[in-house]
């Protein structure tokens, strides 16, 4: 099974040309999508920092307790770090990339006292409440933990989960480094296994509705121990995954507009929330022909064909352009995630010689091929989005604007028609609706704010593509 089998599997996703003859630079594309990174750092920045619109912020995070929080990222356009979908990026970046020290470095601080892990640095609602520079906060910076009393597993085992895969990609480069990584994931997940409970429940507020989890924890313990077993080998993890599957939650459940909805098998959903078709198809990959991954095996391929277009068991739907959708908001979160996946399983399949046949036919959606002729990548292409709900992006930078921005202060900028001050190159926003939409609007949240785990997954899916573009074209 050849390179043109790996692309069937993911040409619907809208991230191969197959219509016209213009070729998409996915060298610039990735380029871009990796810088996107530095302009939601927190911390103290290098010397190297390209983005140079942006500045320190957040030196004092972790004071209120004691603990060195400083650095990580602002999970999108607030400047609050979730360490939740934090840790899910910091995975997608150590699946595909290896540079993202930036993030381990910074969850080794968040789980450097044992039987605590940090959770969220920052207050979301008073955050929210404030159009202000990352420079300029003066919310408070509240840091909130889990530990033995009020525990919280999804995020730890995620947390878990990044450090393990990182440490994978360090072990040929500073395995001293990598050593450091494996062992402290193994600790955490320990305490997220032996403390269980949800995150949700131990931190409140600070975790709903901004990252609910909505579908339990097991899934995040169960990933975290595939991890540890594809970096350690110890085969206790390996038993740990098989004995607890059965926790898994058949159906997923969505929360939009504050009801609850099933939306769809969880063997075909894949994000910072859920982590059940990553676990099938990184199982997949670590056993191959082993007889145990079977079962992991079979729901892979139900994953595949619950998300391709043409086939009978599809959970998703598909706007008249092509764009996959799945219900709730900013919509390329699902799309770069699963076609990250989809690439990875393609790859397996086409090394066990197996196949998968569900579908054929799409466009370089994200890159601009869409009936808008608008590329959902800043900064890539001609036409792209200037009114991105990003707060630092949309205030003047340090430089052109010493005085302090208050919590209110930065509020004409938010309904302002003009494009934004700065430009956050390489930000993957939440995209056009279902029927290829796209309004550019500030307020616009769900279509027009970028986060940092809808741009993870596509960087593995740009560096695949612009090494093999020969196969393509």
């Amino acid at each position: 099974m050849g390179h043109k089998c790996v692309t069937l599997l993911i040409l619907f996703l809208g991230l191969i040309g197959v219509r016209g003859t213009s070729k998409v630079d996915y060298g610039e594309a990735l380029s871009k999508c990796i810088l996107f990174f530095e302009g939601q750092r927190s911390g103290k920045l290098p010397s190297t920092q390209r983005m140079s619109w942006r500045k320190d912020s957040g030196l004092k995070d972790g004071s209120d307790i004691s603990m060195n929080l400083v650095g990580g990222y602002y999970d999108a356009g607030d400047n609050v770090k979730f360490n939740f979908p934090m840790a899910f990026t910091t995975a997608m970046l150590a699946w595909s990339l290896d540079a993202l020290r930036w993030g381990t470095d910074y969850l080794l601080k968040a789980t450097n006292i044992p039987g605590t892990v940090v959770a969220v640095v920052g207050d979301p609602n008073r955050d929210h409440s404030c159009w202000e520079r990352p420079e300029d906060m003066d919310t408070l910076r509240t840091s909130y933990v889990v530990n033995r009393t009020h525990p919280g597993s999804e995020v730890s085992a995620e947390i878990a989960a990044a450090l393990a895969a990182a440490s994978i990609v360090f072990r040929e480069t500073d395995k001293t480094y990598s050593d450091h990584l494996v062992a402290r994931a193994l600790q955490v997940f320990a305490f997220a296994d032996r403390h269980q409970g949800s995150y949700k429940a131990s931190v409140g507020e600070a975790a709903c509705p901004f990252y609910c989890d909505y579908n339990g924890y097991w899934d995040e313990l169960v990933w975290g121990a595939t991890w540890l077993y594809k970096a350690t080998e110890d085969s206790k993890y390996w038993n740990y995954v098989t004995t607890n599957t059965k926790f898994l939650k058949p159906l997923y459940s969505r929360h939009i507009n504050g009801m609850e909805h099933k939306t769809a098998f969880s063997s075909g959903e894949f994000g910072w929330d859920a982590k059940d078709a990553g676990i099938n198809v990184l199982v997949a990959k670590i056993l191959k022909r082993n007889p145990g991954a079977e079962q992991f095996i079979q729901k892979a391929d139900d994953f595949v064909c619950s998300v391709l277009p043409e086939s009978p068991t599809k959970s998703v739907t598909y706007s008249p352009g092509g764009l996959l959708f799945k219900s709730g908001s900013s919509n390329m979160q699902h799309v770069t995630s699963l076609s990250f996946l989809l690439l990875v399983y393609a790859s397996f399949l086409r090394h066990a010689n197996r196949a998968v046949y569900c579908g054929n036919v799409a466009v370089d959606y994200i890159l601009g091929k869409n009936p808008q002729g608008m590329s959902y990548m800043v900064g890539y292409g001609n036409k792209f989005p200037q009114r991105i709900h990003h707060r630092a992006s949309s205030l003047p930078s340090v430089d052109d604007h010493r005085d302090q921005f208050g919590c209110h202060d930065g509020n004409s900028f938010i309904f302002t028609k003009n494009p934004n001050k700065n430009v956050l190159i390489g930000a993957i926003v939440g995209g056009p609706d279902e029927n290829d939409k796209y309004i550019d609007n500030r307020l616009n949240v769900s279509q027009s704010e970028p986060a940092t785990y809808m741009n993870a997954p596509l960087v593995g899916v740009l560096a695949f593509f612009k090494e093999s573009t020969k196969y393509y074209y």
